[in-house]
């Protein structure tokens, strides 16, 4: 910045919509030293070294995705390259979904948060192993491969980081030890003080000669162990043991009562999501409070060579194209008004994370992490993995971020082009 110049950067002219602090304007946002420095309808042509027009785009605060897998290398083919999924993506904020565990957590520290040109957090794996090979091995998952003091002690050491705790309550698990992992990842996460994020949905097979889960049941036995600052996933899930009752196809009288008592809801996209399930979920007055991508190595083809091996017999498998900002177009889509979908991505996530005061808003002083957006009118073909498809009026497609005040390009390989629906 020179002498002459009070800003860095100003963003001339675009929607500004921070719902942190009711804000839906047409005007300028200047950035300075890395902070947002001003937001209004007009500032000083001559204010600023550089202004970029951004008219007729919108200014949002920077994306936050609350489920991702970028723990890249260590566990394998699940975890991708985290400013792939980040930055390159348009995201601003990463919160890795039970990648690194209590032994792994150094690793993803020194090797994934720190040179990450996105801020990179976790919720840390209620499970030694963490999410080595995307939870592909059900026997690694078992109570007696969980320590619950030692787990407590690394999650207390690394809180900046640490944001959470990860762990399963789906029908395969249960049909081997009930519910004893979730609460022994219960403890946990009381012991760190943060909260617990709870995988629904079949994810295993039922264990042979087992005795047979009943998916509602599961989510019955589940609610009571949680606590308000909770997070149930996977909404809108295809598979059993979701909110929608295998019984009555509709949403579970539980779900509702967990909600009232302030348990938080999270899409978990990834290839889990179907559109009819979001239907029924969304008809019952349920709106999702926040919005991870859940991208992974098993759900999105990454141009590069990988380690080989049948994605197919994976429990995560799944290839519908997606990110966080076609998510965002799905809930817009399904008729979430702008405003809602944007706080899933920006203030909700934030408040979730105990870091309101840093990101998920323009208010000046805070970090000048920003993305621009476009939303694009016209007929744009939607899918699911369960073959649906769905045609949208308008797209989502994130043009350019700030991350800490620089501009960073959205060029990731990872980020489905719209595709212009004829019929």
């Amino acid at each position: 910045m020179s002498d002459t110049h009070t800003f860095d950067l100003l963003l001339r002219g675009g929607r500004i919509l921070d719902p942190a602090n009711g804000l839906d304007l047409v005007g300028d946002l200047a950035v300075a030293r890395g902070r947002i420095a001003a937001v209004a309808e007009r500032l000083p042509d001559d204010g600023a070294d550089t202004i970029l027009d951004v008219s007729g785009k919108l200014v949002t605060p920077g994306l936050i995705d609350t489920h991702a897998h970028v723990f890249e290398k260590v566990t394998g083919r699940f975890g991708l390259n985290p400013d792939m999924v980040g930055v390159r993506s348009g995201v601003s904020t990463l919160v890795d979904q039970g990648g690194p565990s209590l032994m792994t957590l150094p690793a993803f520290r020194r090797f994934i948060a720190e040179p990450a040109r996105s801020r990179t957090l976790c919720f840390l794996s209620a499970y030694l192993v963490g999410g080595l090979e995307g939870h592909y091995y059900p026997q690694l998952y078992r109570p007696d491969c969980v320590d619950v003091d030692a787990t407590i002690r690394v999650g207390r050491e690394n809180r900046d980081i640490v944001k959470g705790i990860k762990a399963h309550a789906e029908v395969g698990g249960a049909s081997r030890w009930g519910l004893d992992v979730i609460k022994q990842a219960k403890r946990i996460a009381d012991g760190i003080g943060v909260p617990l994020y709870v995988h629904l949905g079949q994810l295993w097979p039922e264990v042979e000669g087992g005795e047979a889960v009943d998916p509602d049941m599961l989510v019955e036995e589940l609610v009571p162990l949680l606590d308000p600052r909770d997070i149930l996933a996977h909404p809108f899930t295809r598979h059993p043991g979701g909110f929608i009752s295998t019984r009555t196809g509709e949403v579970h009288p539980v779900i509702y009562k967990a909600l009232k008592r302030g348990l938080t809801v999270d899409v978990g996209h990834g290839s889990h999501f179907s559109f009819e399930m979001a239907r029924r979920t969304l008809a019952a007055g349920i709106l999702p409070y926040t919005l991870g991508a859940d991208l992974h190595g098993y759900n999105v083809k990454v141009p590069t060579a990988g380690t080989g091996g049948d994605r197919e017999i994976n429990p995560f498998y799944g290839v519908a194209p997606f990110s966080l900002s076609h998510a965002m177009t799905e809930l817009l889509t399904l008729g979430m008004a702008l405003g809602d979908v944007v706080k899933t991505v920006t203030s909700n996530p934030a408040a979730m994370l105990g870091m309101a005061d840093e990101i998920g808003a323009l208010t000046p002083g805070m970090v000048a992490d920003v993305a621009v957006l476009e939303v694009k009118a016209g007929r744009w073909q939607l899918s699911d993995n369960s073959g649906e498809r769905v045609t949208a009026s308008e797209m989502i497609v994130p043009a350019f971020s700030l991350r800490n005040g620089v501009l960073e390009e959205v060029d990731s390989p990872l980020l489905p082009k719209p595709i212009p629906d004829a019929a």
